[in-house]
């Protein structure tokens, strides 16, 4: 009999889930009832978890299976703290000191405070990712998340129409750029080539559509660069208004999955060169690109 409870945060976007040990195998029952709650919800906060690294990403691979992390566009980034199933989302070196203010590990994640979706820019994309919190600091440092669902729901017929079969390119050289992070090699670009993603998504699990964009995104095909950046603008604008936001404060033990196909999230600014921030994300990759699933 399940004895956990979904508490929702918002009417149908981000829920936290009580009483339940996600380092102990779950029963075919309770894990349908997660996924349920995951596919109408799309965030799921998890509680006082304890886990190894294996129990944390044998929960992520009820989802799907595991995005492994070896195809990085940074050599220094290759000196792994975790191993190849989880990306390192700290501000620490191999030896667990804060990093060096040059550092580029520490450039590029600086990237991760503004809105984007896991791996996007990947040919196949990222579907769920699954962070676990193992040291928090006191002040800052909350992740914010925003239902790219509703966005799309309160977008008006003409836009929706307007914008419903296009195409953009993503780069995550493009993001890393907005933050004045452009020393990369030739060799660190073509390990991750541009990737070409629809626009808006068919989420089958809930029957709904969603916005599918990030700080990843450079052009949309088909329009010039002037107007498809322009659009690009305003939908980012549009699906990251209050209304559609939760911004979750951490707590040591936190595990917070997401559905990176109808969300969006971003960090929060926070004192990285006086605080240890550590945690290791989990990351289940999609079926396939989207543009060749849509057709």
């Amino acid at each position: 009999m399940t004895r956990f409870t979904i508490q929702p945060i918002h009417t149908d976007f981000a829920a936290e889930v009580f009483d339940i040990d996600l380092s102990k195998k779950q029963s075919s029952a309770d894990i349908n009832l997660v996924k349920e709650a995951f596919w109408k919800y799309a965030v799921l906060v998890f509680p006082d978890q304890k886990l190894s690294l294996d129990q944390h990403v044998e929960f992520t691979t009820l989802f799907g299976p595991i995005e492994m992390n070896v195809n990085t566009y940074q050599e220094e980034v290759k000196k792994h703290r975790f191993d190849y199933r989880v990306s390192d989302i700290s501000n620490l070196d191999e030896e667990d000191n804060i990093l060096a203010e040059n550092s580029r590990k520490r450039m590029s994640g600086l990237a991760n405070r503004l809105w984007h979706t896991d791996s996007i820019f990947r040919h196949k994309p990222a579907l769920a990712s699954a962070l676990y919190a193992l040291t928090v600091v006191p002040i800052g440092g909350k992740t914010e998340f925003t239902d790219t669902r509703a966005a799309w729901d309160a977008l008006p017929d003409i836009t929706k129409n307007k914008i419903d079969k296009l195409i953009v390119e993503h780069s995550i050289f493009h993001s890393r750029a907005k933050i004045g992070f452009t020393n990369f090699t030739e060799k660190e670009k073509a390990a991750l080539p541009p990737s070409r993603q629809v626009l808006v998504r068919n989420i089958p699990e809930s029957h709904r559509k969603a916005l599918y964009i990030a700080s990843h995104a450079m052009r949309i095909i088909g329009m010039s660069d002037h107007e498809g950046v322009a659009l690009l603008g305003e939908l980012m604008a549009h699906a990251t208004q209050p209304q559609f936001i939760y911004s979750h404060r951490w707590r040591v033990g936190d595990l917070v999955i997401w559905d990176n196909r109808c969300t969006m999230h971003r960090g929060t600014d926070y004192d990285e060169k006086r605080f240890k921030r550590d945690m290791r994300r989990a990351t289940v990759s999609d079926i396939g690109n989207t543009v060749e699933l849509a057709s």
